[in-house]
C-alpha cells in the first residue's frame, strides 16, 4: 500500500474582525461575522471556501479506503427504486430511479399492468444533475400537470404547466414560490398558489421570506396577470397554503407564522366570484389540519383538547365552538396523518416511532387496521374518496422498500414492487430499546447492526438524531446506513424530545426555554450505547443534519469527550442571529428569538458557535453544508467551523466540506449524494480506527 499524501500541518487561517453585539445588556463578540456573507457576492468568502474544500480534500484523499467505500455505495446504489404510485384522471403516475440517474423520473400507465412510458425525465434538463423535479399538482381530470423545477438545491421553485396527454409544456412560467404547492379548481381552467415578493437581485438567498400573498392563475395567461385573492399586508410574516375541497366549491387557506401547527383557517365560496375569504379560526393556538368536506361539513385534524389529535367536525353554517363535532377521538398514539380515501378516513399513527395504520367511517366508526411486515416505516395512503384503491410504501432498516396497492374494500394488500438490493436482509437485526435522560424521560432508539455482534465496547457506532419541529425519525431503509453496518458498524437512531414521536407534549418538552432537554436526551443515547457495551467514546460518532447539525453541534460542545466523531450538516450553529436570515424566522416557534431577554439566555447558553471554548481538545470533526442552502444558510456552518478550527487544543481534524451547486438537501443529484456519503464514512473509517473496507 502507498503511503498516504503529505497533509497540511493546519488548516487554513481565518481572519477575525471585531464586531460585538448587545443582547439585554450582555455584550457577545462575533468575530467571524464576515463568513455570512453569500459567497456569490464576496470574494473574501469565495477564497475562504476554496482553501477550506482543498484542505478537507487534502485530508480525505489520504484515507486508503475512499475509494473502496465509494465502489460499494455506487454498487448498493444501483438498483431500481420505485416511489408510491397514485392515480389521477383514471391514469396512474409513479417515480422511478433506474439506478444511478442523478434525479428520478417520472412515469405514467393507463393501468397498473400497462406498460409504463415517460412522463417527465429531469436528467435532461442539466448535464450535472443538479436542476430537479420538485413539487407536482394535477388538475382533477388529469389533463393538466403543474410542475416545480429546482435549481441547485435551492428551496425557490418556478412552476411550469404540461398537458399530459401530449406532454407539451406550456408557456405557463410561475416564479417566487417556495413552501407551497398550486391547488387547482375543478374545472381544470386555472389554480390558486402563494407567493412572495420578488427579492432584490443578489439577495435571493438570504433576504427574509415575507408578505407571501394568494393569487389565482388561469392556464394559458402570463403570471403578471394573475389575480390578487388574499393578502395581509399588517401581517408580513403570515404564510398561506391552499386546497380547493374535493367537490370544488371551497378554497381553504390555512394561515402559519411559523412551523409549528398553530393555523388560523379562512374558506372562500368558488361559486360567489365576488364573496371574500371568511375567517373560521381565528386565532393561532392549535392545529387544525383540513382533512375534506361533506357539504358545508368541515372535516379537521386537530390537537384542540388532544395532544396526541383527534379528528373533528365543523359546520360552516354554525361555526361556534359549542357546535363543533368530534368524529374520531384521541387515542393513545400520535397521530400524523388523516386522509379521506374510498369515504374512509385513514389515520396514520405512531407506536413507539413504528407506523400504525388504522381505518373509519366518516361517522368515526372503526373499520380495521392495515398490517405491516414488521418494525417499520409505512408512507403513500393518497387519493379520492371516490377511490376503491390506495398505494403505500414500506420499509425499515434492514428491509428494501416494497410498494403495496391496497384495496379499500376488502382490506387485502398486494404486492406490486419489492427493491432488489445487493444485501441479505435475513444477515441483520433490528431492535428498539430505551435509554434514561438526565431527568429520567424514557428516550427510545433503534439499533440495527449485523447479526452476532458482540458487545465488547468496541464496535464502531454511529448514533444519528434530529429531536426537533414535531418531525419524527422513523426506521426506514436507506442505503449509505446499509453500507457502514457491511463495514462493521453499528446504526443508532435516537427518537428525542423536540420530535413529534409521542405527540405535541413531547414536542414541547423540546423547545424554546426546554432546548436543553433535547441534548441531554442524545447525550443519554450515546452514554446508553457505551454503558452496554456496544462502544466506547472514541469509536463512536454523531450524526445529524439541519436541526440535527444543531444538535450535534451543541452536543460536541457540551460534551467533547463523549465521541471520536462528529458530523453535522447544514446545521443552524448560530441562535442569536438564524432569525435573520430567509427562512429562519419561521424556527422562533422552536428555538425562540434572542429578542426576547428569557429566550437570549437560553439559546446563548447552547449556541454552538458561542459554547467552543479555546483549547480545548475537541473530537474529529467534518461540518458538511452547501452554498446554495438559502433554507439554514452556509454562514452556520462557516462560521461553526472557523471558530472550531482556531479553538482546538487537540490533534483531532477539524474540517468543513463545501459542496457546489447544492442546497439544504432536496433536489440533490444522486453522484453527489454518493461522493458525500462517499467522504463522511472515509472521514468515519479514519477517525475511528476501523479497519480497511473489503
Amino acid at each position: 500500500m502507498s503511503p498516504p499524501s503529505p497533509l497540511p500541518a493546519a488548516p487554513p487561517k481565518t481572519k477575525t474582525g471585531s464586531q460585538v453585539d448587545t443582547y439585554h445588556g450582555t455584550q457577545v463578540p462575533d468575530p467571524y461575522r464576515w463568513l455570512e456573507d453569500d459567497v456569490r457576492n464576496s470574494k473574501d468568502v469565495e477564497a475562504w471556501v476554496e482553501a477550506e474544500n482543498k484542505h478537507t480534500q487534502a485530508f480525505l484523499e489520504s484515507i486508503p479506503q475512499r475509494e473502496a467505500i465509494r465502489q460499494r455505495l455506487t454498487k448498493l446504489w444501483d438498483f431500481e427504486k420505485f416511489g408510491t404510485p397514485f392515480k389521477v384522471g383514471g391514469k396512474y403516475f409513479f417515480e422511478k430511479n433506474d439506478g444511478l440517474q442523478n434525479q428520478d423520473v417520472l412515469y405514467i400507465q393507463d393501468s397498473l399492468q400497462s406498460e409504463a412510458r415517460v412522463l417527465i425525465d429531469p436528467n435532461t434538463w442539466s448535464k450535472d444533475g443538479t436542476v430537479a423535479l420538485e413539487g407536482m399538482s394535477f388538475s382533477d381530470d388529469g389533463r393538466y400537470l403543474a410542475y416545480g423545477v429546482q435549481d441547485g438545491g435551492s428551496d425557490w421553485r418556478v412552476w411550469h404547466i404540461m398537458n399530459v396527454e401530449t406532454g407539451k409544456v406550456l408557456d405557463d412560467e410561475i416564479h417566487w414560490m417556495k413552501f407551497n404547492s398550486p391547488a387547482w379548481t375543478s374545472d381544470g381552467q386555472g389554480f390558486f398558489y402563494a407567493r412572495f415578493p420578488e427579492p432584490k437581485e443578489g439577495a435571493e438567498f438570504q433576504n427574509l421570506n415575507l408578505n407571501q400573498k394568494v393569487y389565482y392563475h388561469r392556464v394559458g395567461r402570463p403570471q403578471s396577470q394573475d389575480t390578487l385573492v388574499f393578502e395581509r399586508p399588517d401581517e408580513p410574516k403570515w404564510g398561506f397554503y391552499s386546497i380547493v375541497s374535493e367537490d370544488g366549491r371551497w378554497l381553504i387557506l390555512t394561515v402559519m407564522v411559523g412551523t409549528d401547527d398553530r393555523f388560523r383557517v379562512f374558506y372562500k365560496d368558488l361559486t360567489d366570484p365576488y364573496g371574500a375569504p371568511v375567517a373560521l379560526i381565528d386565532n393561532f393556538e392549535n392545529e387544525y389540519s383540513f382533512i375534506g368536506n361533506d357539504g358545508t361539513t368541515f372535516y379537521f385534524q386537530t390537537d384542540l383538547d388532544a395532544p396526541l389529535k383527534r379528528v373533528i367536525a365543523i359546520d360552516i353554517r354554525n361555526p361556534d365552538r359549542k357546535n363543533w363535532k368530534e368524529i374520531v377521538p384521541q387515542g393513545t398514539e400520535a397521530l400524523t396523518n388523516v386522509s379521506l380515501v374510498g369515504n374512509l378516513f385513514v389515520l396514520e399513527s405512531l407506536k413507539d416511532a413504528k407506523t400504525r395504520v388504522a381505518l373509519h367511517t366518516v361517522d368515526g366508526k372503526f373499520v380495521r387496521t392495515v398490517d405491516f411486515p414488521g418494525i417499520g416505516s409505512a408512507a403513500g395512503f393518497n387519493g379520492k374518496r371516490t377511490d376503491t384503491e390506495t398505494f403505500y410504501t414500506f420499509s425499515s432498516f434492514a428491509t428494501p422498500p416494497s410498494t403495496y396497492r391496497y384495496d379499500l374494500i376488502t382490506g387485502e394488500s398486494e404486492l406490486l414492487r419489492r427493491a432488489k438490493v445487493d444485501f441479505n436482509p435475513d444477515d441483520y437485526e433490528v431492535k428498539q430499546v430505551f435509554a434514561k435522560s438526565k431527568d429520567g424521560t424514557r428516550v427510545p432508539l433503534f439499533v440495527a447492526h449485523k447479526k452476532g455482534l458482540k458487545l465488547h465496547g468496541q464496535n464502531p457506532t454511529l448514533l444519528y438524531g434530529y429531536g426537533g419541529f414535531n418531525i419524527p425519525l422513523t426506521p426506514g431503509f436507506s442505503i449509505s446506513r446499509l453500507a457502514w453496518m457491511e463495514m462493521g458498524g453499528v446504526f443508532a437512531m435516537a427518537n428525542l424530545r423536540g420530535g413529534g414521536e409521542y405527540g405535541k407534549d413531547w414536542h414541547q418538552a423540546g423547545t424554546k426555554l426546554k432546548k436543553q432537554n433535547v441534548f441531554d436526551d442524545f447525550i443519554a443515547a450515546a452514554e446508553f450505547l457505551i454503558l452496554e457495551k456496544y462502544t466506547q467514546p472514541s469509536r463512536l460518532a454523531i450524526q445529524g443534519g439541519s436541526n440535527g447539525g444543531l444538535l450535534v453541534g451543541a452536543c460536541l460542545t457540551q460534551r467533547p469527550d463523549l465521541y471520536g466523531a462528529c458530523l453535522p450538516a447544514v446545521g443552524v450553529m448560530d441562535m442569536l442571529r438564524f432569525h435573520q436570515f430567509t427562512a429562519g424566522r419561521y424556527w422562533v416557534d422552536d428555538y425562540g428569538s434572542a429578542d426576547d431577554a428569557a429566550e437570549f439566555k437560553a439559546l446563548l447558553a447552547y449556541s454552538p458557535y458561542h459554547n467552543i471554548k479555546s483549547g480545548t481538545k475537541y473530537p474529529a470533526t467534518m461540518v458538511t453544508t452547501a452554498d446554495t442552502d438559502d433554507r439554514v444558510v452556509p454562514g452556520h456552518s462557516f462560521k461553526f467551523a472557523a471558530r472550531l478550527q482556531e479553538a482546538q487544543g487537540g490533534d483531532a481534524p477539524i474540517l468543513i466540506r463545501i459542496e457546489t451547486r447544492a442546497g439544504h438537501g432536496a433536489g440533490k443529484p444522486t453522484a453527489k449524494i454518493i461522493e458525500e456519503l462517499t467522504d463522511q464514512w472515509a472521514f468515519l473509517v479514519k477517525s475511528l480506527g476501523m479497519k480497511p473496507a473489503s
